[in-house]
């Protein structure tokens, strides 16, 4: 039996070229992976903002960094309806890695961008660019302290900014097709029942953290 959960975002261009990027070690050692999914409403009466935005954003971080989330804080919440529409989320991983996730259903308006700084290089996606959704951005910083930490020398890096080019292609029918040949072939899906259950574990965690004031849980 193949179980696949529908994280469709995993199969768009723009996280397939991150993805790539990532692989390539393009960016260096990642620092920091910041989004925000935020717009007016749609608002929901089942659940709060958290399971109705987070999961998009929690499935494509899950893929994208293949390291795992050690705790979670989150704060958020409710103005209208008695569930949270708006919320904040930091995921500390190893390394002093850090996540950042806004979602917000007030917001006047919608905005889709996701923010991935490295040693080396920093990526900006914004899914709501008709054009170079995906911009890389040779820039950085380097601290040198050759005589204590009293004496930091702090170089900035600025260099060129490129647009990799994305193939075009539609999300689902990708994923319709790949799902289809892991079953005709045994693959297991990169979006199989596993990666269903962290991304539903971190949102638990959310919760939780939410309903204790912004308590930290190890997840």
């Amino acid at each position: 039996m193949k179980i696949m959960v529908d994280h469709t975002f995993l199969f768009t261009p723009a996280v397939r070229k991150i993805r790539e990027l990532l692989n390539e070690n393009h960016l260096g050692k990642l620092y920091y992976y910041d989004s925000m999914r935020v717009n007016l409403g749609l608002f929901q009466h089942d659940v709060n903002v958290i399971w109705d935005l987070a999961p998009h954003d929690l499935s494509i971080m899950d893929y994208l960094i293949s390291a795992r989330p050690e705790a979670i804080v989150a704060t958020g919440q409710s103005h209208l309806n008695g569930h949270e529409d708006i919320a904040f989320l930091t995921l500390y991983f190893p390394d002093k890695l850090v996540a950042h996730v806004n979602v917000n259903w007030l917001s006047p308006v919608k905005i889709r961008t996701t923010l991935i700084g490295g040693e080396k290089k920093m990526v900006v996606w914004n899914d709501q660019a008709a054009d170079e959704e995906v911009k890389v951005y040779d820039k950085g910083v380097t601290v040198t302290s050759p005589e204590g930490v009293y004496n930091l020398l702090v170089n900035y890096r600025s260099g060129d900014m490129w647009a990799p080019r994305l193939e075009r292609a539609e999300a689902l029918n990708r994923e319709l097709t790949y799902f289809i040949d892991c079953v005709l072939n045994g693959g297991t899906p990169i979006n199989d029942g596993k990666a269903g259950l962290r991304v539903v574990r971190m949102l638990e965690a959310a919760s939780k953290s939410i309903s204790e004031r912004g308590a930290v849980v190890y997840l």
